[in-house]
């Protein structure tokens, strides 16, 4: 959708009279600011996202539901330093209980992270946890977002796990998909979707799929959380198989950088991007650095496979450094490193 400046003018001055009386948001401001939404507020990467868009001067409506997949006390922490901001507005509820078509009166960029994570715990009972929350969800969204008049972009958040175990390393964007856990499949159900809503009725989305995201605010759940939680607490770490997996890990910050370059690329539209951090290293080289970096031998559990792990996974980024202009900037030890201070301060 091409907006000159005149009428992205017009739009924004239109919905600021509208925000005084509706119900859902009320954004008050002396001069037109950018209004993003964004789903998954509270969790690790959507409030570094909200915070990054705040920060450069955009007002934000924040989505998230606290579901108890990990404790909502992260979470509550998570959005504290949000809340500060006079133009972030927090909606506590689900996505399917709100009024898309209200809500997204003046909203210029989508950028959809919440989901049902975690790979291992897409198995059994938990299952339709992920179908809602990452398929139906998303779905909900993308309808409403097709009278959206004034949206700019529809970023969607995915993830290398619908690669699975992929054929060639680095994996490009042209790799078949192969998911090998429930989690992959509904997270690549989604993104199909917003492939057909950006053919069928021209919605500007944007897939990303994000590679090994760690840093500050990582859900307790994660590697390296556990990893330097256990490292204060003098706990064992456990790890599955052999170690001799190997990621691409990508610091959190890079993360938001790539969603920014593509929500004001329009080569981006009706794309998929890789992002990763640029490197593909084994599971014991990044805990021999984390070692190094708390002055500390690790005490470790070695635990069988889990289910849906894939053995390796590297992005072949140079499609989103090509068209986006995105290179990760932050090494392994940096990222770590600030981690590490995080959690301390954390515990």
């Amino acid at each position: 959708m091409g907006y000159n400046h005149y009428s992205n003018w017009i739009t924004g001055i239109l919905f600021l009279c509208k925000s005084l009386t509706a119900p859902l948001v009320k954004i008050y401001c002396v001069q037109l600011m950018t209004l993003a939404v964004v789903t998954g507020v509270a969790g690790f990467i959507g409030s570094h996202l909200a915070e990054a868009l705040l920060q450069q001067g955009d007002s934000v409506i924040g989505i998230d539901n606290f579901n108890d997949y990990y404790d909502t006390r992260f979470k509550r922490h998570n959005v504290k330093a949000l809340q500060e901001y006079p133009h972030f507005k927090l909606l506590e509820t689900s996505i399917e209980d709100l009024d898309w078509t209200e809500l997204l009166v003046g909203v210029e960029f989508i950028y959809h992270q919440a989901a049902q994570a975690g790979v291992r715990g897409s198995w059994g009972k938990s299952f339709p946890y992920y179908t809602q929350r990452n398929i139906n969800a998303t779905q909900v969204i993308l309808e409403a977002a097709k009278d959206a008049d004034s949206l700019i972009r529809f970023i969607y958040a995915s993830t290398s796990s619908i690669y699975g175990n992929a054929e060639t390393f680095p994996t490009d964007e042209n790799i078949p998909p192969q998911p090998i856990s429930p989690y992959g499949i509904t997270k690549l159900a989604a993104e199909r979707l917003c492939w057909l809503y950006w053919q069928n009725f021209a919605i500007p989305v944007v897939s990303l799929r994000y590679f090994s995201v760690y840093g500050p605010r990582q859900r307790p759940d994660m590697a390296f959380h556990k990893f330097f939680k256990a490292a204060i607490t003098n706990e064992s770490i456990s790890i599955y198989g052999d170690g001799q997996q190997t990621r691409d890990f990508t610091y959190v910050k890079d993360i938001v950088t790539a969603n920014l370059l593509a929500a004001h690329h329009q080569a981006a539209i009706g794309e998929i991007f890789n992002i990763g951090g640029g490197s593909r290293l084994f599971l014991s080289e990044v805990i021999s650095e984390i070692e190094i970096i708390i002055g500390k031998p690790l005490q470790k559990t070695y635990v069988e496979k889990a289910r849906g792990d894939a053995r390796h996974t590297t992005a072949d980024i140079s499609k989103a450094q090509n068209i986006l202009g995105y290179s990760p900037q932050f090494s392994l030890q940096k990222g770590l490193t600030a981690q590490w201070e995080y959690t301390l301060n954390m515990y």
